[in-house]
């Protein structure tokens, strides 16, 4: 046997890169941050696709792991498989170059900015209210950083 016929199992990140790569997944992804479970149709109208790519694109995020989905009735529901999936989708926004989105409606406007302002994301919030409520909290004392956020004794008790 040569190093050659030697086989090692490695993390295939290109077909993980591969399925967030696609602006339309990406946005089903961040549609899905907040945990619940969603019929194909209420994605695609949170996504801003029509239903039958939400539902092409949905079976590839299944297949890929970072889906799953439950039957309830006649719907097929989907949610992220777990809370990693929630961060690993979240994290590379805040590295991501920005650009500009037409918004085509006062409805879409509106929950853009609602968005930007609070979001929850499985277990944590998110948005600038998350980021106003961490520093009220750290200036009064409520909140420590020596070894990663945690509450005060005195949030804790009162």
């Amino acid at each position: 046997m040569t190093n050659l016929d030697v086989h090692a199992e490695e993390p295939d990140r290109a077909s993980l890169g591969a399925l967030l790569a696609d602006r339309t997944r990406a946005a089903i992804c961040l549609a899905l941050l907040d945990g619940r479970a969603r019929t194909a149709s209420e994605v695609a109208r949170l996504a801003g696709v029509a239903p039958s790519t939400a539902t092409s694109h949905l079976d590839r995020l299944v297949a890929g792991g970072l889906s799953a989905q439950e039957r309830r009735g006649r719907h097929r529901c989907v949610f992220l498989a777990d809370p990693g999936i929630a961060e690993m989708t979240e994290a590379p926004a805040a590295r991501a170059p920005r650009r500009l989105v037409p918004v085509r409606s006062l409805t879409a406007a509106r929950r853009h900015r609602a968005v930007g302002f609070a979001r929850v994301c499985y277990d944590h919030l998110g948005g600038s209210l998350a980021v106003a409520m961490t520093e009220t909290m750290t200036a009064r004392g409520l909140l420590s950083w020596e070894s990663g956020p945690a509450l005060t004794t005195s949030a804790r008790h009162g």
